[in-house]
């Protein structure tokens, strides 16, 4: 009768705790075993087992079979074959024979020793269950109560444990108290030396897009996507859109008869103003869209450095930026990319310095007047390399160019160029750097030897660094970070040769 009580509250335990029932089983085994040991002697191999059917409880003395008396080096935890037959017929080396020893009597002080180590291996267990199922339900909402402030910092209860609200992760001037119902997003949950720690968030991203997702059914049903989100909690927010079935209205879908869908959610975030943005390839027209109200004249987009230049009218440029820069900084998080706001005069007085500055550099370099000179910028050149590079035929199409001017200019910037690449060879050489640095041809010599003068020497060197690293040297105006890697990554292909 006993026995079966025994698994009757195990089972219980493991009902109320919301754990395996095998867990508190093997925490009373764990119980009985330790008694078992300082009943029978500590340095002894000591198991006890409890029958899951029946709940008989055994006892054992557990001795591994060597092959003679001259092995056994411990006599607690090894035994001869010759004794280990006496025990048990079938004994082999290498097995364990096992001595079933008397059950042990709970004293008081035996039983609450039961007590705590049964206590803290169901809460152990209660730990990595709940660890288990929170982390498995990170990015989604969880409704808890505010249980506590400490040190600005709310406690919510969420269930089956605790979790914190950072103050730095609630939206700026809300205030809850106690026995608030509040709904939150699941951040990250950690393993620490307490127990799992779930962190919650109501200033996340993420928060706002799983809003979406609970009140948009086409959402959750996969007929629209989010794309991206940016957030400035509390004040605005952006979200950008898209409808996989052509017949579906994205944005009308979000927005709701009128306006109840967004409108739920922007009560849920504390007045929070949402744009709703469609998503498109296009991405010239995708920031154009990010940016409205504002009317823009034109969209730069440089793609190896992943910037944008809006040009805007004058009247347009504050509203284009926003309060504090606002708006222009949360199209930039939600097309994922730099954008900058300048005006038609800017944009203008720039063209006409760069127009200029290549002009100026062409006719140095090429020794040609200012005619030809102006005349190669009007045609689209931008570097020495593009006309270096440029087939005879293209430059006869120019207007006053023949075929022996097109040569002379092709020479000429081949000379030039070659000229260039000698001096910056020699300085990269008279700064120390290695042969196989300078014969690197993933980078222009003029690359390289920004790359010396900032103690860059070897191909190792250059292998050696991150991405983002290799961007700060050069500067993220010259190679992307996409770039940056892929010239690390060729950096290291001598390794892998070597290696073979």
């Amino acid at each position: 009768m006993l026995n079966r009580e025994l698994l009757q509250i195990a089972d219980a335990v493991a009902r109320e705790k919301g754990i395996d029932m095998d867990e508190v089983v093997i925490a009373m085994e764990e119980a009985i075993q330790k008694i078992g040991k300082s009943k029978y002697g500590m340095e002894n191999d000591i198991r006890a087992k409890i029958d899951r059917k029946t709940g008989d409880v055994t006892l054992g003395l557990y001795r591994e079979v060597v092959e003679n008396e001259e092995g056994v080096e411990d006599a607690a935890h090894q035994i001869s074959l010759a004794e280990a037959v006496k025990i048990n017929e079938e004994s082999e080396v290498g097995a364990f024979v096992v001595d079933i020893l008397p059950p042990v009597e709970f004293g008081r002080i035996a039983a609450n020793t039961a007590r705590q180590i049964i206590s803290q291996r169901v809460r152990f267990a209660e730990r990595v269950q709940q660890y288990n199922e929170y982390k498995s339900r990170m990015g989604e909402i969880i409704s808890g109560t505010i249980r506590r402030n400490e040190y600005g910092n709310y406690v919510v209860d969420i269930g089956r444990c605790e979790a914190l609200l950072h103050r730095d992760e609630c939206i700026p001037r809300e205030v809850f108290r106690p026995g608030d119902r509040i709904r939150t997003y699941i951040m990250d949950v950690r393993q620490e030396t307490r127990g799992p720690q779930v962190f919650l968030s109501r200033a996340h991203p993420n928060f706002m897009a799983q809003l979406f997702v609970q009140e948009v059914p086409e959402i959750s049903e996969g007929a629209i996507d989010i794309i991206s989100v940016a957030r400035d909690p509390g004040s605005r927010a952006k979200i950008s859109v898209r409808a996989n079935d052509p017949s579906i209205d994205p944005i009308g879908a979000c927005v709701g008869m009128r306006g109840s869908r967004v409108q739920s959610i922007v009560n849920e975030l504390q007045g929070e103003k949402v744009d709703i943005i469609s998503w498109t390839e296009d991405r010239g027209t995708f920031i154009i869209n990010a940016l409205a109200p504002a009317k823009i004249t034109k969209v730069v987009i440089d793609e190896d450095t992943n910037k944008v230049d809006v040009v805007v009218p004058e009247d347009q440029q504050s509203l284009a930026i926003g309060r504090r820069g606002q708006n222009v900084r949360l199209a930039s998080l939600l097309a994922k990319m730099d954008i900058s706001i300048i005006t038609v005069e800017q944009e203008e007085q720039r063209r006409n310095e760069e127009y200029k500055s290549r002009a100026g550099l062409f006719s140095e370099a090429l020794d040609v007047d200012d005619v030809i000179s102006h005349l190669l910028v009007t045609e689209g050149f931008t570097s020495l390399e593009e006309i270096a590079e440029t087939e005879i035929d293209e430059f006869v199409e120019i207007e006053g160019f023949d075929e022996d001017v097109a040569k002379e200019l092709k020479t000429r910037a081949m000379e030039h160029l070659k000229k260039q690449m000698q001096e910056s060879i020699e300085k990269c050489k008279k700064l120390g750097a290695n042969q196989n640095l300078i014969d690197f041809d993933q980078l222009p010599t003029d690359l390289i030897v920004t790359l010396v003068e900032n103690n860059v020497k070897t191909l190792d060197d250059l292998a050696d660094l991150a991405g983002d690293e290799l961007q700060d040297i050069l500067g993220k105006d010259k190679v992307s970070l996409d770039h940056a890697n892929e010239i690390i990554m060729a950096a290291r292909e001598h390794w892998f040769t070597e290696e073979k």
